[in-house]
């Protein structure tokens, strides 16, 4: 896949500092990796929990290619002397927990690992070896400019489907271990029929479904209001009463949300009446 666009707006929305610009990229293009195969309706909740600076990574992708995520820390950086860079120090160690959630109404699969590398995409394929049975391995590598903008990313996801020709996997495997990263692919004007293209060498594929990774959030102003309308009824008439507005920033996107005293007044009314 090629996400530069996608790490760009999650970048520009959180305003991350380089290390969690890359950590948070990967983990963007890791989400709809690996939400790609599921069903419509079906999303696939990553939760990198370290104890570096970066805090907790929690991305959501869905199998049409949306994603939305944030890191707790999005400005803090690997403490000297480790670089800027460094987002295996930026992660630190703790544990990778994945939530799939289904669309038929079963109830979610979940799996838990501890992070091996906090690197991200290493982490994703000991997950996906360990707790799914799958032989699998994730790639994904994200570029900055000179200023720490976005300058490219990508990534890629390959697993033995069951019933696979060992000769097949042998060969696929090889592929794998040749491989250069795919942020490098891509910066070197590859698109993801290129990468396609060079994981498969010797193997050959079926059609090709395709879809665009984009970030998007499910939030909107109307479910911040019901939210509001959560709180105590004394709460909001006082909020109200002191003319005193409601801002509400939506952790995934930074999504800003005024609720003016009036609209609060009004939820107070609701509130009582219910």
């Amino acid at each position: 896949m090629v996400g530069t666009a996608l790490v760009a707006e999650a970048a520009r929305r959180h305003g991350t500092a380089p290390a969690a610009s890359v950590a948070l990229g990967r983990a963007l293009m890791g989400g709809v990796l690996l939400a790609a195969s599921g069903k419509h309706g079906e999303t696939v909740q990553l939760q990198f929990r370290g104890d570096g600076p970066l805090g907790t990574l929690v991305v959501i992708g869905d199998a049409d290619g949306r994603v939305r995520g944030y890191a707790t820390h999005p400005a803090a950086e690997p403490a000297p002397p480790h670089d800027p860079l460094d987002v295996a120090h930026g992660v630190g160690r703790g544990v990778l927990a994945v939530v799939r959630q289904r669309a038929d109404g079963r109830a979610p699969y979940s799996g838990i690992v501890p992070l091996v590398r906090g690197t991200i995409a290493q982490d994703l394929t000991h997950y996906l070896t360990e707790s799914e049975q799958t032989r699998s391995a994730v790639g994904l590598g994200v570029f900055l400019t000179a200023r720490g903008g976005i300058e490219c990313a990508g990534g890629y996801y390959v697993h033995a489907l069951p019933g696979a020709d060992p000769e097949e996997i042998r060969l696929a495997e090889e592929n794998v271990r040749g491989f250069p990263g795919p942020g490098e692919l891509v910066r070197e004007g590859c698109d993801a029929d290129a990468i396609v293209d060079r994981l498969l060498a010797g193997l050959g594929s079926r059609d090709r479904l395709r879809s665009r990774p984009v970030f998007h959030c499910t939030c909107n102003r109307e479910r911040v209001r019901r939210a509001v309308g959560l709180l105590g009824s004394s709460e909001l008439r006082a909020s109200a009463q002191a003319g005193e507005s409601m801002e509400i920033i939506c952790q995934f996107c930074a999504e800003r949300y005024e609720i003016a005293p009036d609209e609060i007044g009004e939820l107070a009314a609701e509130r009582s009446s219910a």
